[in-house]
């Protein structure tokens, strides 16, 4: 016998009282019958009415939108940008919240994670507790870093780019992102047609002039003729197997950190906001404090930004060893790289790759892994080379606190941690924790 379907819950509106922030750019309320609701657009705090936009009777929680505010926070302001609020862009999740109580709230999110996923206090991972503005970001209300250097839009049936609504393939079209960094803005993506087209991705860099644009094609859809408002070079996504080739122009942007130039090549990962590179270098070497000699771990290295400013630092009799999953990243890596003699760059998944190379010691390490974290095997795998610092870079705090309870089981402890808003408006936050073994009856 068939079960009788689930009864959707979606356009139900409760008024509730919201409670915490969670993790994912929304707060927790519950119904008066004690439905657990996930609440965007709201702050903790507020009495609201929350419209369902997603589940049904037998969901474990509900998702909503905050559609009127009933009793509002006093970190509420007028969302800037008028394409965000209940229904529209989900680009951004924090832009009705002052920017001082953003970073608060990511604050929250960061020492809630740790908590419940490494069972630390802030004090425990050697954090006070603070989320720092980037530099550069600190503006007067009502005004917004434009930060974002790279900017996938999506193209509707009609051909006009804008950014998907929040959990939706609808494209919500925009004429102007607000957190787009100028570079991005001024080829003026948002004024074209974009026929055929899936996906447009802009990225200006920071380090350079360069800028690029990233067409991915409807299935059988033509490339159009780009002619933006500033000079561009045009690479294409193929649709058989995601590879991405040149079209017109360089292949590749320059970017800069640590007074080093990177080549970034076929639309490759480089940190989004202008200051990052500069200030996550700054973050890691001042944690690690390489010594010359030293023979040190780039894991998930891509274009190879901290393998050279390390190999700047242990100098000649010192070693670097960086490993990258991405083709075209460890060739990037590798030209980045090529002045220095004891800089090895391999290719590869971290986890097959680190105990192919026979490597049984290393003094400093920094892991800069996806968004997964690293997790049990490759924390287990680093422990036993006994570095005496690690170097954690995360772009999400529960994957980092998954990973602190690991190297905890392999006698290791966060010495410091740093968190950075290098992502305003959204719940996006970087931390960098520098771990040391744990002193012997400790």
């Amino acid at each position: 016998m068939q079960n009788a379907p689930e009864t959707s819950l979606v356009g139900t509106e409760y008024e509730v009282e919201v409670g915490p922030v969670a993790h994912g750019g929304h707060c927790v309320a519950r119904t008066e019958g004690g439905r657990v609701l996930f609440v965007r657009h709201a702050l903790p705090g507020e009495r609201i009415v929350a419209r369902v936009t997603e589940g049904g009777e037998d969901s474990r929680f509900l998702r909503a939108d905050a559609v009127t505010v009933l009793e509002a926070s006093k970190d509420r302001v007028e969302a800037p940008c008028p394409f965000s609020g209940p229904g529209r862009c989900g680009g951004c999740d924090w832009q009705h919240a002052k920017p001082g109580a953003q970073r608060r709230l990511k604050g929250e999110v960061i020492a809630e994670q740790l908590q419940r996923l490494a069972g630390l206090t802030p004090e425990q991972a050697g954090w006070d507790g603070t989320v720092m503005p980037a530099p550069g970001d600190k503006l007067p209300a009502g005004e917004v870093p434009a930060w974002r250097t790279r900017v996938q839009y999506a193209v509707d049936a009609e051909g006009r780019a804008g950014l998907r609504k929040h959990r939706s393939h609808e494209v919500q079209p925009v004429d102007h992102c607000m957190i787009a960094a100028p570079g991005v803005t001024e080829l003026g993506i948002e004024k074209q047609d974009w026929p055929q087209m899936a996906t447009v991705e802009a990225i200006a860099a920071t380090g350079s002039h360069d800028r690029q644009v990233v067409l991915t094609p409807r299935p059988g859809g033509r490339l159009p003729l780009v002619e933006l408002d500033k000079p561009v070079s045009v690479l294409r996504v193929e649709e058989r197997d995601g590879s991405v080739h040149r079209v017109h122009g360089r292949a590749f942007v320059r970017e800069r950190a640590d007074d080093r130039t990177y080549r970034v090549g076929m639309g490759g990962f480089w940190q989004v906001h202008p200051g990052a590179a500069d200030l996550l270098v700054k973050a890691v070497m001042q944690g690690l404090l390489p010594r010359k000699g030293d023979m040190a771990l780039d894991l998930y290295c891509g274009v190879g930004l901290f393998a050279g400013a390390l190999a700047d630092r242990v100098g000649d009799k010192g070693a670097v060893l960086g490993i990258e999953s991405g083709k075209r990243a460890v060739e990037d890596a590798r030209h980045n790289l090529q002045d220095f003699d004891r800089v090895r760059i391999e290719q590869g998944k971290v986890e097959s790759v680190l105990p192919r190379t026979g490597i049984t010691d290393v003094d400093i390490v920094v892991l800069d892994p996806p968004r997964a974290g690293a997790g049990k095997q490759t924390v287990r795998h680093l422990a036993s080379l006994g570095p005496r610092r690690i170097a954690y870079v995360a772009c999400d705090p529960a994957a980092l606190a998954r990973d602190l309870a690991y190297f905890h089981e392999s006698g290791y402890r966060p010495r410091t941690l740093r968190a950075f808003d290098l992502f305003p408006m959204t719940h996006h936050v970087e931390c960098v924790a520098i771990l040391e073994p744990v002193a012997k009856g400790a």
